[in-house]
């Protein structure tokens, strides 16, 4: 039976600490100098670096000698509820009152206020007959009159696995409804001449590009000529050429195909044969964003992001059918796996993709 370890703020100081170790385990707990909480979670493989108390955010993840998170301008975590003023995990959960950037009547703030939810608690499960670790925390969400949910997040990692599950839950508390979005931001770092594979027909009405801009993006001159191009095919961007107008971002909606286990997937598939990879079940997400941003101060790309809906805001989605209306007392739940392939299972995860593709 896996021993559960409670993680109070108090375990976290300025000068790290060995919190247990387990096989090739390892899990310390540190204070950023901005003084947020971090657990560092090492096996054979790698590490990541979990924020138990701040959405329960990846903060960073690298395995095999490589780091798989998004380049941004922050070196440290930020405390603030602001999303873009602490800008750069590996893995955000996004919603759920909320999802995207607001529109002109929506109040909720851009991508809701899951991303850096004050978690209330947080905990370590360790399984040594399956050689797992687990980190897990839970945030409710309540607001008189509106919204009274428990969101319970957990990330699972094996001892000599480059892979990472991840999981959230969430419990409507109330006796009636209540509407939900969710989006899972997982940031990978794009590398030139990469090749994006996955699990959807690759024409312009399964692969839409976003054609209106947000508030938050300047775009340069060049920037719709490509968008309008992408609109018409979306093809160029599977191949990602240094050159092309990725400046400041590019977003679609795809529309993933779930293979007989009932599962998409998506990998960037580098040079050197490896690749980064997302999978998750349709069933649970039956939209998908893509999110390339490559700029000299940002380079992330969003391979597949499981969503609800799309971004353009409650009130937008709310519209389009996409928001998840969840009765009272239910749970909704979404399970993904993300991380890295090797070169074999990279080649194996191709091939499976234009099977399924050509199916």
């Amino acid at each position: 039976m896996p021993a559960r370890m409670e993680l109070h703020r108090s375990s976290f100081g300025e000068a790290e600490r060995t919190l247990c170790e387990m096989g090739a385990f390892r899990v310390s707990a540190f204070t950023y100098p901005s003084g947020i909480a971090a657990l560092r979670v090492g096996n054979a493989r790698g590490e990541i670096i979990v924020l138990p108390f701040k959405g329960q955010q990846i903060w960073r993840a690298g395995f095999d000698g490589r780091e798989l998170t998004m380049k941004s301008m922050f070196d440290e975590p930020v405390d603030t509820m602001v999303y873009l003023e602490t800008y750069g995990a590996f893995m955000i959960h996004c919603g759920l009152t909320g999802l995207g950037a607001p529109g002109p009547s929506d109040t909720h703030p851009l991508h809701g206020e899951l991303p850096n939810a004050p978690f209330q608690s947080a905990w370590l499960e360790l399984d040594e007959a399956a050689q797992t670790i687990t980190i897990g925390g839970s945030y409710r969400h309540t607001v008189a009159f509106s919204t009274n949910y428990l969101a319970t997040a957990t990330i699972t990692m094996g001892a000599n696995s480059a892979l990472l599950d991840v999981s959230l839950a969430v419990e409507n508390l109330k006796r009636t409804p209540m509407d939900l979005l969710y989006l899972a931001h997982a940031n990978f770092r794009p590398v030139d001449h990469g090749a994006l594979h996955y699990t959807a027909r690759y024409d312009a009405a399964s692969v839409r590009v976003r054609r209106s801009v947000p508030s938050h993006i300047s775009p340069k001159p060049d920037y719709m000529a490509f968008i309008e191009q992408l609109a018409e095919d979306p093809a160029p961007h599977h191949q990602l050429h240094p050159d092309l107008a990725f400046d400041p971002e590019v977003v679609f909606s795809i529309d993933m195909l779930a293979d007989a286990d009932g599962l998409a997937h998506a990998i960037q598939k580098h040079p050197d044969g490896t690749a980064d990879y997302i999978g998750y079940r349709p069933s649970q997400a039956p939209l998908c964003m893509r999110w390339v941003c490559r700029t000299p101060d940002q380079d992330g790309l969003g391979i597949a992001f499981p969503s609800t809906s799309e971004v353009e805001g409650y009130t937008a989605e709310k519209a389009k059918g996409h928001v998840v209306e969840l009765a009272g007392g239910d749970i909704w739940t979404i399970d993904m796996r993300m991380g890295l392939l090797t070169a074999a299972e990279a080649g194996d995860m191709k091939a499976a993709i234009i099977r399924h593709r050509s199916a």
